[in-house]
């Protein structure tokens, strides 16, 4: 349930009596930043969670990355050289990159790594699928050879969310299928996970990996030079909304990943409060996964039905989304505001009612089959969008059998492909960011068509070659109408309903400097003013 602003405030003044988050004496203060949901997932591979994306990006790296203006720049590499047919990619690593272990990052390493990412994510596959040969030149080279033309090798070795292509230990990456967590996590990025500190679902702690040799470049998104400038960094949990906002008031914590939204007019009068600018592919799309392997929903009448359900702008006021936070009128899957924006297909979910809701069902000679929802209690983001999305199912005709649980639990659940009678599912709601959504060969919608690759099993065969063409094709212009062909393809076929794009902002602490505002946590960089 969402609490109301005046409740937040309530709550707040009411737990400033309360122990206080502590540290040991004579221990130099932590850096704390509250993530939205409870990791339980340490593996940023076999998890499509954002948190364990957050985690990952503490103790990994990644061998391209994003900086702040959406350009890719050489993160682990030192750079590359392409062939003028652009089939031949080589790869050289930059000096200095170790792992936590002690051991060198090696080219075969880094092969392992992008192999066992490649069988798991949306763009992996398709950049393996297109890999003729991927070879190591030595301990520190390797070449990718490409058997037809790709037109995102580098913006796939730069995808910077789920699932990000982080290097790990080629013993580790070697030996464990991607659907399955790592047994130890080993990076090579500038923080070292504790974990024989870790409580799954409350906190997990890091130190500085002295060793680590960031690049002389400064700080800039996901790019640049990462520099760990706090010793000790902790990674919490705190369900409590109130309590998020009276920690962060109080100085206990540092970061919210995101405001709470009843709370942000109060928080912007703040001038100890720091709120985050980010925008664009930054903002956040709400969005129903849709079991297609369980009927009905292998129906495409049933999910349009469900697409029908979806009024924007009732889920994002619902959610406290509302005035310059939300976005009602966004249609495309792509994201408003990013470059593949379009319209393709947008008049299928215009304007949603549950009218026409009803009449799909009735078409598609629904007879009141079960449809579990698996409502995530303890998300500030998708607790009041599951509240929403369960009120209209009911309203338009679908029997639900709502299960309230954790998202850590959730999560679980979300990757296998039982019976509803053994634990399975039908409908989630969930939220994306743009970074996500923007790119269609990693919207979770398109990216995943036909491969069987994930639970939530969508199949357009006429979306086949479209996506073919789109992966080929390195022109800008003609791939922005590819993508509005694609788009059309997802909506026409409900692939992955899109419920409202919002912006729910970062907020920290006005006493750090260095702070990069990106779109979801970044950790290095920081320092506290004197």
């Amino acid at each position: 349930m969402r609490i109301t602003r005046r409740q937040g405030l309530v709550a707040a003044a009411a737990i400033l009596a309360a122990p206080r988050i502590g540290f040991a004496q004579g221990q130099a203060r932590p850096l704390r930043f509250v993530v939205n949901v409870g990791l339980q997932n340490l593996d940023p591979i076999s998890s499509p969670s954002f948190v364990t994306r957050n985690f990952g990006y503490m103790v990994f790296d990644t061998l391209v990355s994003l900086d702040g203006k959406g350009e890719y720049k050489p993160q682990m590499l030192e750079g590359w050289e392409v062939s003028a047919d652009r089939l031949t990619w080589k790869f050289k690593l930059r000096g200095g990159l170790m792992f936590h272990d002690g051991q060198k990052v090696t080219s075969e390493d880094v092969i392992a790594s992008l192999k066992r990412w490649g069988s798991r994510d949306s763009i992996g596959r398709r950049l393996m699928a297109a890999t003729a040969e991927l070879t190591a030149d030595g301990p520190d080279a390797f070449t990718l050879k490409l058997s037809r033309p790709f037109g995102g090798v580098i913006d796939a070795l730069g995808k910077p969310s789920v699932h990000v292509p982080m290097i790990m230990p080629a013993r580790i990456a070697s030996a464990t299928p991607p659907t399955q967590q790592v047994a130890e996590i080993v990076g090579s990025g500038p923080y070292v996970f504790q974990r024989s500190e870790w409580v799954p679902g409350d906190r997990a702690t890091f130190r500085k990996f002295d060793k680590y040799v960031p690049r002389s470049e400064p700080a800039d998104g996901l790019a640049g030079g990462k520099i760990a400038k706090i010793d000790r960094v902790e990674m919490l949990t705190m369900p409590d909304i109130a309590l998020r906002y009276a920690a962060l008031t109080r100085g206990e914590v540092d970061y919210l990943e995101y405001a709470p939204v009843d709370l942000v007019p109060r928080m912007r009068r703040d001038r100890n409060l720091v709120f985050a600018q980010a925008s664009g592919r930054a903002n956040l799309m709400y969005a129903v996964s849709i079991n297609h392997f369980q009927a009905p929903m292998d129906n495409v009448l049933v999910r349009r039905a469900i697409q029908q359900c979806l009024d924007r702008g009732e889920v994002l006021a619902g959610a406290g989304f509302g005035g310059d936070l939300g976005k009602p009128d966004c249609t495309s899957m792509f994201m408003c505001g990013a470059p593949f924006e379009n319209k393709g297909g947008s008049d299928a979910i215009a304007n949603p009612s549950i009218d026409k809701a009803k009449a799909l069902l009735a078409e598609a000679g629904y007879k009141g089959e079960k449809i579990v929802v698996l409502h995530p209690l303890d998300s500030p983001l998708l607790n009041p969008f599951g509240a929403v999305l369960i009120d209209r199912m009911k309203r338009a005709g679908f029997n639900v059998d709502v299960q309230g649980l954790e998202w850590s639990a959730i999560a679980q659940r979300w990757v296998q492909k039982n019976p509803l009678d053994q634990g399975g599912w039908s409908v989630i709601p969930v939220v994306y960011t743009g970074f996500d959504m923007s790119d269609p060969l990693s919207n979770l919608g398109v990216g995943f068509n036909c491969t069987g690759n994930q639970p939530w099993g969508y199949c357009v065969q006429p979306m086949v070659p479209a996506i073919e063409r789109f992966e080929a094709e390195s022109d800008p212009a003609k791939r922005r109408a590819i993508a509005e062909e694609i788009q059309t393809f997802a909506l026409e076929n409900a692939t992955f309903p899109i419920a409202g794009q919002f912006q729910s902002p970062a907020v920290w602490r006005a006493e750090l400097s260095g702070v990069i505002d990106f779109g979801f946590p970044v950790m290095w960089n920081i320092e506290r003013k004197a």
